[in-house]
């Protein structure tokens, strides 16, 4: 009996097991349904249209600044330092006293060789009239000259002596870290300051010679550097070597910009971009339109699909495959794979896929330009 009972009990569990699994597979199967007939709401784009831009034509390098006037300023004879006259880092006009030697033993021979001198230009006075009267042979009163001329050479000599251990700026200019000590005696040649002008600048940098056609003195430079984010000053090119760098087949250029605040300073690794005169046509699309991916570039081409009933027409994307040339600003040449007229989704490529609906807001689409400028704020 008790048997009969547990099978019972055991049927009425699978029957109970049955039904509600029947019931699961049926909602399932609903759900599977509805999923397969939803459609999900259209993705809010903004778009641009590919169109034909006039771009300047450039060609870009690596330089580096070096100034129009650099010098190590060192001493020309050995002495002792008896007076600093600068501060480091400072500007001087040219003239300028720098460093002072001592010149006393210089000093005291320029009077000697000075009093040397008047008794000579004396002597030479006295044996000229004496020469008029005849009562000398010209040979005392040549040697009389010679004389004269001996003494003011040797106070002349002294006095370079005086001026050269007398170290002035040699131009205007910024000078650097001082390398000598009040009471220091410093060597011929010995470095005292460096002396830098850096208003305006020289940029030196290299092209290849296939550029050469191209170039010439005048052209407009655009330099910008890691040191100044965001700015980009401009200068000329003002010299071209004559001679092709067989090494490496370039052509060395100097271009000049001003540099007024000394914001710039030698030695610095700037990029260089050569504006040509003439403008070249491209089809250019926002940068921000393209999705890159390691195998090709892409871009959405909006395209308008008509409702079948009649109502409002729909907008769907369509991937399109495009090779991508140089990029300004907020801009980037299509090489192939758009015509002009293309309208393309211009921001939030990344969340769009092939043949997905979407609704067009330019109201929200951001402000491209092809040379923008960093904000003040």
């Amino acid at each position: 009996m008790k048997k009969k009972i547990l099978i019972l009990a055991v049927f009425a569990l699978a029957a109970v097991v049955a039904v509600l699994g029947g019931i699961k597979g049926l909602q399932i199967d609903r759900m599977i349904a509805h999923g397969k007939q939803a459609v999900p709401p259209p993705e809010a784009v903004t778009t641009a249209t590919a169109s034909l831009q006039s771009w300047e034509s450039l060609i870009t390098a690596v330089g580096s600044l070096t100034a129009v006037q650099g010098v190590t300023v060192s001493a020309e004879l050995t002495g002792k330092v008896t007076q600093i006259a600068f501060t480091a880092g400072a500007s001087v006009k040219a003239g300028e006293l720098l460093v002072r030697q001592d010149t006393s033993s210089e000093e005291a021979q320029l009077r000697s060789a000075e009093a040397a001198a008047a008794l000579a230009r004396l002597n030479l006075d006295r044996l000229s009239k004496l020469l008029g009267e005849k009562t000398i042979s010209q040979s005392q009163f040549d040697n009389s000259e010679a004389a004269y001329k001996q003494a003011v050479a040797q106070a002349d000599t002294m006095r370079a002596s005086i001026a050269k251990k007398t170290i002035r700026a040699p131009f205007s200019g910024r000078l650097g870290i001082r390398q000598v000590n009040l009471g220091q005696v410093i060597k011929e040649g010995q470095a005292i300051v460096s002396l830098q002008a850096l208003d305006p600048i020289f940029v030196d940098f290299s092209l290849p010679q296939q550029s050469l056609p191209h170039l010439k003195t005048g052209l407009t430079v655009r330099v910008t550097t890691d040191a100044l984010p965001g700015e980009v000053i401009q200068g000329r090119i003002t010299a071209l070597n004559p001679q092709v760098e067989a090494a490496t087949r370039t052509i060395s250029v100097q271009a000049t910009v001003a540099n007024p605040d000394e914001r710039l300073r030698p030695g610095m690794y700037v990029n260089v971009s050569v504006v040509m005169p003439s403008a070249r046509q491209v089809l250019a699309i926002p940068a921000t339109a393209v999705l890159y991916a390691p195998y090709s570039d892409s871009v959405f081409v909006v395209e308008e699909r008509p409702d079948p009933a009649g109502g409002q027409p729909a907008w769907t994307v369509r991937q399109q495959f495009a090779k991508l040339g140089e990029r300004q600003g907020d801009f980037v040449a299509v090489l192939s794979g758009l015509k002009e007229g293309d309208a393309v989704v211009s921001t939030g490529v990344f969340k769009l896929r092939n043949g997905q609906a979407v609704t067009v807001q330019n109201a929200l689409s951001p402000e491209f330009k092809l040379h923008p400028k960093p904000s003040e704020e």
